[in-house]
């Protein structure tokens, strides 16, 4: 039996919980609104599962290390985003803080919705220590959820954070009613722009093509159950940036992410045109219409 502790009390960290305890392990599950402390829930857990939204993971990483947790406990993020103050992806911040710890990274099509109605889904766990990434493997997979393992971490974890901006996109695609046409151009330059950032931030370009990155766009790109092209939709038709936020009631971690990822792209000098737009249509620069005229008049170059 595992002690498995899950902070954080949303519609993921929920899925997270109903899938882990499948097997007879004991789940803990906490959040801020909890009316029993975050000692009491650590200690002798196996396994943190970190669920929290990107701009609560700092908070969260202090309050863990004022509790002592120890070096054996390995440390799961499932947060896709990246941090504005450092650009640092969850784990990183994560591993930073708890060197000694094992950092796994969970990532891949999982929305969300679907898994609580008990459909079939695939995930990535990834470690630089492989021997926790199969120990996380072993604990979520079930009739329903299967885990594949790998060892690069950073590019998991990059796939499931910039698809977010790309689902931004594709739902103003739909939400404009452009077609099938424009939105497969659109999810196929996605894919490149995703694996030239990854790369060079240090990851691994064929994790790209695996379950945590076209995996996920795919799905996350494809369904209205994602925040991120709800956000996208709603802007196509003219509301603003505030009125999708409040309709959503939830974080939608594409928002903070296309920022620092343009900051990002503006210091290394990577090219990101799908990326950029979307930045623009989020700051109020251009319209949707004008977003995807601009990505239409670039200049005409090789496909490869």
């Amino acid at each position: 039996m595992v002690n498995l502790t899950i902070l954080g009390g949303g519609a993921w960290g929920l899925a997270l919980a109903s899938l882990g305890g499948k097997k007879g392990d004991r789940i803990n599950l906490w959040s801020r609104r909890s009316s029993f402390s975050l000692e009491s829930v650590i200690t002798g857990a196996d396994v943190v599962v970190s669920a929290v939204s990107m701009k609560g993971v700092g908070e969260t990483v202090d309050r863990l290390l004022a509790l002592n947790l120890t070096p054996s406990t390995i440390i799961v993020t499932v947060t896709k985003g990246l941090d504005p103050a450092t650009t640092r992806t969850p784990s990183q911040i994560w591993q930073n803080a708890f060197p000694h710890n094992a950092i796994v990274v969970l990532s891949g099509p999982n929305l969300s919705a679907e898994i609580q109605q008990g459909l079939p889904a695939a995930t990535v766990a990834a470690s630089l220590d492989l021997v926790a990434a199969k120990q996380v493997q072993t604990i979520y997979s079930s009739d329903i959820f299967r885990v594949y393992v790998n060892q690069d971490p950073l590019g998991t974890e990059l796939g499931g954070t910039l698809k977010n901006v790309f689902a931004i996109a594709a739902g103003v695609c739909d939400g404009l009613q452009l077609g099938t046409n424009a939105k497969s151009a659109l999810l196929t330059r996605a894919l490149p722009e995703m694996i030239r950032v990854g790369v060079r931030l240090g990851a691994r370009a064929e994790t790209f093509y695996g379950l945590s990155g076209l995996g996920d766009l795919l799905a996350t790109c494809n369904s209205s159950l994602s925040r991120n092209y709800r956000v996208g939709f709603g802007l196509a038709q003219g509301k603003s940036l505030e009125e999708v936020v409040q309709e959503l009631q939830s974080t939608a971690e594409g928002v903070n992410t296309t920022n620092v990822l343009i900051d990002l792209a503006n210091q290394r000098g990577i090219e990101v045109p799908v990326s950029r737009q979307v930045y623009r249509l989020l700051n109020g620069e251009i319209t949707p219409e004008q977003a995807v005229l601009s990505l239409m008049e670039r200049a005409l170059k090789p496909e490869i």
